[in-house]
C-alpha cells in the first residue's frame, strides 16, 4: 500500500538550515516577525519575499515558495503563515501546503514552539499522498518561480513507495552531508521533539488508515476484484485484527440471497469479510458495515457509458470501514469494533438478476427488484442483519456510495447522515466537525417509507427519483432491529470528489476514516 511520508521530530538547530540540501520550510506566526535567530542568508531571502505582492497576500495556512534561494544549499525555501491562534483546520491546511509540494528528497520544517506543530505534520502527511503505482514515467519536476500556496497549481507529491515508520524524535540531521534519496522524508524541528513524536504516533496510524482507504478506492476493478480485496483485508491479521472471509457457500447457508443476487452475473465470487478489533473489555462492539461493490455497471439496468469508469469507487464504504479498522489496530484502540464488508460485482450476464425478480433476504423479508442499479442496499441489508444476529452491537453504522441523489442534495462537501438515534447521530456529526469532514443529517420518516411499499413483495428496492437518498435509507432501516442504535452514511459525493481537497490530491479522499476514528476515540474507548 501507499505509505505516508516518513516524518521525524528533532530539536531546533538553526545553524543547520542554510546548509540543508533539499527543502527548508519556516512556520511563521507573524509576517512582520521571522522565527528565531535565523542565518542571515535565510533572513534576507525571507524578508525580501515577504515584502513582495505575493508575500503581503499570505493568509493563515498558505505558503510562499522561493526556488533555489541565493546563498542557501536548499532547492527551495518555503514560508508558511500560521498564527499562534490558528485553528486545527488551519494548521492542517498549512501542513498540506507543504505536502502538496513535497517532491522527493528531504524537507526540513522549522516549527519551533508552535502549539500546532503536530497538526502541521498530520496535514503534511495527508496531502503528501500520491497514487502513482501505474505510472511508467516519473512526474516532471516542478521548478516554478516563487508563488503563494492556494495560487499554486495542484501537484501530486511524487513519492513512490515512501516509507513511514512510527513518528519519532531524532537528533538534528547534519544537513550539509545528508544524501538526497529518491524517497520523500521530513524532519520537523520543534522545542520538545520527544513529546511531540509520542503524540504523533496515533496520527500516523490514522494517516495510514486514510491512505489504505484511498488506495482501495483508487484501484481499478481489474486489480481490486472481490478476491483481491478480501486478500488485502486478510493481510491485516499481521497488525492484530481477527479476519474471517465468508464465501458464497457460507453466504447461501446463512440466507444472504439479496447480496448473492447482486453478484451472480459476475465471474468474481461474492464474499463477506469480517474484521474484529478486541481492544476493550467485555462490552458489545461497535459495528461498522461497508458496501463493497468493486465495480457497478448497473447490471441489467445498465448505467450510461459516460463516467462509468468511476464506478470502481462503488466499494468506497467498504474502503472506509477497512481503513478505519486498520487505524484502530495500529494505534491499539481501547475499544471493541467489528467491521463487516459485503464484496460483490454488479455485472450484466445471462445469470444476472433482473428487474421484476423477487428476492428473499437473510432477515426473511421479500424484495422486488425494480432497478438492478439500486444494488448497494441489497448488499447492506443482508450484512446489517448478519451483524446484528452475530454480534449484538451496541451501535451500528453503515457507509456506502449509495445514491446519486445525495450529491444533488449536498454536493461534494458533505456526506448524508441518517439515523434512528439522536445521540448516535450527534456523535457522528460532532466527530466529523472535529476532524473537518463535512456531514449533514437528513430526515427519515413514515411518509418516505411508503414510497418503497410494493404490490408483489414486502418492499421494492427503489422508490424512484423523489427523495432518492432518503428512500434508500428507509429501505435499510427495515433491516435494523427495534431498539438498535443505527446510522447510515451516504458518501457518494465525498468518496471521490471531482477535484482535490484541502488534505487530498485529486482522486479518492479517504473521507470517513478520521471521523470514525474520532467517534471511537471520544465515545467508545475505555478511559
Amino acid at each position: 500500500m501507499t505509505q505516508p511520508v516518513e516524518i521525524n521530530f528533532t530539536e531546533v538547530a538553526l545553524d543547520k538550515l542554510a546548509d540543508h540540501k533539499g527543502r527548508v520550510a519556516l512556520i511563521m506566526t507573524d509576517a512582520s516577525k521571522l522565527p528565531g535567530k535565523l542565518p542571515r542568508v535565510i533572513r534576507d531571502a525571507a524578508t525580501r519575499a515577504l515584502a513582495s505582492k505575493a508575500g503581503r497576500a499570505l493568509k493563515s495556512g498558505q505558503a510562499l515558495e522561493l526556488a533555489f534561494p541565493a546563498g542557501m544549499a536548499a532547492d527551495a525555501l518555503i514560508l508558511v503563515m500560521l498564527p499562534n491562534s490558528a485553528t486545527q483546520a488551519e494548521a492542517r491546511r498549512a501542513g498540506a501546503a507543504l505536502g502538496a509540494k513535497l517532491g522527493t528528497g528531504h524537507t526540513l520544517v522549522l516549527a519551533g514552539s508552535h502549539k500546532q506543530a503536530g497538526q502541521i505534520a498530520f496535514g503534511l502527511a495527508l496531502r503528501g499522498y500520491d497514487f502513482s503505482v501505474y505510472k511508467t514515467k516519473p512526474a516532471t519536476p516542478d521548478a516554478a518561480p516563487a508563488q503563494a500556496e492556494g495560487l499554486i497549481p495542484e501537484q501530486q507529491a511524487g513519492q513512490d513507495d515512501a516509507v513511514l515508520g512510527d513518528a519519532q524524535a531524532t537528533e538534528a540531521p547534519d544537513s550539509a552531508d545528508a544524501p538526497i534519496g529518491d524517497k520523500a522524508r521530513v524532519t520537523v524541528m520543534v522545542k520538545d521533539p520527544e513529546a511531540l513524536a509520542k503524540s504523533a504516533q496515533d496520527a500516523a496510524a490514522v494517516a495510514e488508515g486514510v491512505f489504505f482507504t484511498r488506495d482501495l478506492v483508487n484501484e481499478p476493478a481489474n486489480v481490486l476484484t472481490t478476491t483481491d480485496f478480501a486478500d488485502r483485508l486478510l493481510a491485516m491479521q499481521e497488525i492484530g485484527l481477527e479476519v474471517e472471509v465468508l464465501d458464497e457457500d457460507q453466504l447461501a447457508k446463512l440466507g444472504m440471497r439479496a447480496l448473492l443476487a447482486v453478484g451472480q452475473g459476475s465471474e468474481s465470487p461474492s464474499k463477506v469479510v469480517v474484521m474484529r478489533w478486541n481492544g476493550g473489555g467485555d462490552e458489545a462492539p461497535l459495528a461498522l458495515v461497508g458496501k463493497g461493490v468493486v465495480f457497478d455497471t448497473g447490471g441489467i439496468s445498465i448505467k450510461p457509458g459516460a463516467g462509468m469508469e468511476e464506478m470502481t469507487m462503488d466499494m468506497g464504504g467498504a474502503g472506509v470501514v477497512a481503513g478505519t479498522m486498520r487505524a484502530l489496530a495500529l494505534r491499539r484502540a481501547k475499544a471493541n469494533v467489528v467491521g463487516l464488508v459485503g464484496l460483490v460485482e454488479n455485472m450484466p450476464d445471462g445469470r444476472a438478476y433482473r428487474p421484476g425478480d423477487i428476492l428473499k433476504s437473510m432477515k426473511g423479508d421479500t424484495i422486488e427488484v425494480v432497478n438492478t442499479d439500486a444494488e448497494g442496499r441489497l448488499v447492506l441489508a443482508d450484512v446489517l442483519w448478519y451483524a446484528q444476529e452475530t454480534y449484538r452491537p451496541r451501535a451500528m453504522i453503515d457507509l456506502a456510495t449509495l445514491t446519486g441523489a445525495v450529491i444533488i442534495a449536498l454536493g461534494h462537501d458533505n456526506a448524508g447522515v441518517f439515523s434512528n438515534d439522536d445521540m448516535l447521530a450527534g456523535q457522528i456529526l460532532s466527530a466529523a466537525k472535529s476532524e473537518g469532514e463535512g456531514a449533514w443529517r437528513l430526515p427519515l420518516g413514515a411518509a418516505y417509507d411508503g414510497l418503497i411499499n410494493c404490490r408483489l413483495a414486502d418492499m421494492k428496492n427503489s422508490g424512484g427519483r423523489a427523495a432518492g437518498s432518503i428512500t434508500a435509507a428507509q429501505f435499510l432501516q427495515r433491516f435494523v432491529k427495534e431498539g438498535q442504535p443505527w446510522a447510515h452514511i451516504d458518501i457518494a459525493g465525498v468518496a471521490l470528489p471531482p477535484g482535490g481537497t484541502d488534505l487530498a490530491p485529486k482522486g479518492a479522499s479517504g473521507w470517513g476514516v478520521m471521523t470514525l476514528d474520532r467517534l471511537v476515540r471520544d465515545g467508545f474507548e475505555d478511559a
